[in-house]
């Protein structure tokens, strides 16, 4: 889809963590890598990935001092929005005698970090100024949102989205701004941003494994569904109720049952048991309940779809990998990496 549309892709790799699945990305094709923290970032490049960007606002001192260090040896960019942020990176830059490459965030409507379009131009100014730093380029994430609401009009949000993007490095480029990187797209909207003309890049993260949300969606097919969670009924207090030894410290929960635009049902989707809804979660019980009776035993073995498998890998320290019929163990080497 990124070649059709004649944009690059540089996956997020929040999804997986996983350098392994990294690498099998990059020999797919993509430019390079996207990561959310600087830990993440040396994870990747200690198992030769060597193009990264950190989409996110690197403002700490020691953390600035890292990417620096990776900067020296790989090929780093880092997002910036706001220029006090600007100036820091700038500064030990200058000190280390390296020109590091930074992109712009832009809110586009999820009203998360990002500055606003209608600023663009005046930070745009500012960092292209700085000594040290050089403003390579724009980036945003917005996902299903239209027009600053939630939305399943995922066409409608992407256009804007691209859209949005492309006036503003129309703007940055009017004022002599060099801007060669216009970066978009989450799994949902990457397909209608990437046909916006003048779009560049797309970051896709949650497309290498999928899940109940883009399910939900329409992103992806039932069948494209690759990650899920297998656990072990531990008790069954009745034909309506069982337990299992999964709970929120197995299963992801940011992404809430019920809230529009999706409304899901309960925090996962049981395969094979459409009656029965995954209602609740301790930290190690998880609680199904069911319209019907279940049928469940104790023992019995059931695979969940998570409605949000990112924040669910993160959970966990391996995932098991099917490969030409036999099962192999991979450690999520960049799990729990926090800074």
């Amino acid at each position: 889809m990124a070649a059709a549309n004649g944009v690059e892709l540089r996956p997020h790799i929040k999804t997986h963590k996983i350098p392994e699945f990294a690498v099998e990305q990059r020999k797919a094709g993509s430019k390079g890598i996207t990561v959310a923290k600087v830990s993440e970032a040396e994870v990747m490049a200690e198992q030769g990935i060597d193009d990264i960007f950190i989409a996110y606002p690197i403002v700490v001192p020691s953390k600035i001092d890292r990417v620096i260090a990776l900067a020296k040896q790989n090929r780093i960019s880092v997002g910036v929005d706001n220029v006090e942020g600007a100036r820091a990176l700038s500064k030990k830059a200058e000190e280390a005698n390296l020109r590091l490459q930074v992109r712009l965030e832009i809110d586009t409507g999820l009203k998360r970090t990002g500055i606003s379009p209608d600023d663009v131009l005046e930070a745009g100014r500012a960092v292209s100024q700085l000594p040290g730093v050089e403003l390579n380029g724009i980036f945003t994430f917005k996902g299903a949102v239209l027009r600053g609401e939630a939305t399943t009009d995922l066409e409608a949000a992407g256009r804007e989205e691209g859209w949005i993007m492309v006036e503003a490095a129309n703007r940055l480029r009017s004022a002599g701004i060099d801007i060669r990187h216009v970066s978009v797209g989450s799994s949902p909207t990457a397909p209608f941003a990437a046909a916006v003309k003048g779009v560049t890049e797309i970051r896709p993260g949650t497309y290498i494994f999928n899940d109940r949300m883009l399910l939900r969606m329409g992103v992806c097919e039932r069948e494209d569904i690759a990650a899920k969670v297998r656990v072990t009924v531990i008790s069954v207090p009745s034909p309506f109720r069982a337990v299992i030894d999964g709970g929120s410290k197995t299963f992801a929960t940011d992404v809430q049952p019920g809230k529009p635009p999706l409304f899901m049902e309960g925090f996962g989707e049981i395969v094979g048991h459409p009656d029965a809804v995954l209602e609740r979660m301790n930290e190690e019980h998880g609680i199904i309940v069911s319209t019907a009776p279940h049928g469940l035993n104790i023992g019995d073995t059931l695979d969940i779809i998570p409605n949000h498998i990112c924040s669910t890998v993160n959970l966990h320290n391996a995932v098991w990998l099917k490969e030409d019929g036999q099962w192999r163990q991979i450690p999520v080497s960049a799990r729990g990496m926090l800074a």
